[in-house]
């Protein structure tokens, strides 16, 4: 096991690193402390090292524009709907920044801040820990917010990530971890096969917002149950495919399954476990080659993002964190 850490610039006058991780099998992980990134993940393949994960062309660009590539998404990923939150008799009003409603924890979240930084290395494993206090009412939220992001990677390819959080007031949690899979670049996920281990999912209304409530994915485009291939999916004349270019929706994960997720190719595979009750999955249906990202593609990656479902009125109750109750959350990434 090996760990090398770089620093590469800087960001609001903090020191910017990125950290290669090596373990015993040639798995090479890269993470930045910039927005706790998860950078790369280089397998060894028939024809070198294969990216497994979408990454922008230099590790600077990251800083240059909100980008969402591996980042830690928060406080709150996926959407508020109209942008506010009744906290008693108090209304909480938060940025407004996607029509009127809010994204992904607002004007600059978790996934825009410099982390402070630990590291432990054995011949068994390597972690890296990065540490960011998330101020009152910085984007509107309540309460002082102490943010552990934790990466370990073994020698068996198993990269876990989690995520531990104290808030001293009563406030809305609910971060995930925002990387695109892409296990054959540079082609996209078209050939790729996805299976989830849930019964439900949930459509979306014209604002991305879940609406109906779960439904069964049974008989529909929505089943992934026994694996199917991703152009199915985003080839196909389904009304919620169509209305969102691809998927963009979340899935209650059966309980007592072996795995969440699994994406595999004809080389690749990674599988997915977590502590998280859904998981949304995204197709990158937004890329088109503009801006910082503009390497990437439409449908180039798909993203797994393992968390509490997303809400779409009122009741945030599920993603409340009161004031001294730890926020936990693990996924295990197994990379074949």
């Amino acid at each position: 096991m090996e760990i090398k850490i770089e620093k590469y610039g800087q960001y609001l006058e903090k020191n910017l690193y990125e950290f290669t991780l090596i373990n015993n099998q040639g798995l090479v992980v890269k993470l930045l402390n910039y927005g706790a990134t998860l950078e790369k993940v280089l397998m060894p393949s028939k024809a070198g090292l294969q990216n497994m994960v979408l990454s922008l062309p230099s590790r600077l660009d990251y800083s240059k524009e909100r980008n969402f590539l591996g980042g830690t998404v928060g406080r709150i990923v996926g959407r508020i709907h109209g942008h506010t939150w009744n906290l008693g008799n108090k209304k909480v009003v938060l940025a407004m920044n996607e029509e009127k409603n809010h994204i992904h924890g607002g004007i600059d979240g978790l996934d825009q801040q410099v982390y402070n930084f630990q590291f432990k290395k054995s011949s068994k494993e390597i972690e890296v820990t990065f540490i960011y206090l998330d101020p009152a009412e910085h984007n509107s939220y309540p309460g002082n917010v102490k943010v552990k992001v934790k990466y370990i990677l073994n020698n068996n390819n198993q990269l876990k990530y989690q995520i531990r959080a104290l808030s001293d007031e009563t406030t809305l949690f609910n971060p995930t971890n925002h990387t695109y899979f892409a296990l054959d670049q540079p082609n996209n996920i078209s050939d790729t096969t996805l299976t989830i281990a849930a019964d439900y999912f949930k459509p979306l209304d014209n604002e991305h917002l879940p609406y109906k409530g779960w439904q069964s994915v049974d008989k529909t485009a929505f089943d992934f149950r026994n694996g199917q291939k991703l152009a199915n999916v985003i080839n196909s004349n389904d009304s919620q495919i169509l209305a969102e270019g691809g998927l963009n929706h979340p899935f209650l994960l059966n309980n007592g399954s072996d795995f969440a997720a699994k994406l595999e190719t004809a080389e690749h595979a990674v599988t997915v476990k977590t502590t998280a009750p859904s998981v949304v999955v995204y197709t990158a249906n937004h890329f088109n080659k503009t801006g910082i990202a503009n390497n990437i593609d439409k449908f180039a990656g798909v993203a797994l993002e393992c968390q509490y479902p997303p809400v779409s009125g009122s009741d945030v109750s599920a993603i409340t964190l009161l004031a001294g109750e730890e926020f936990y959350l693990e996924n295990i990434w197994n990379f074949e």
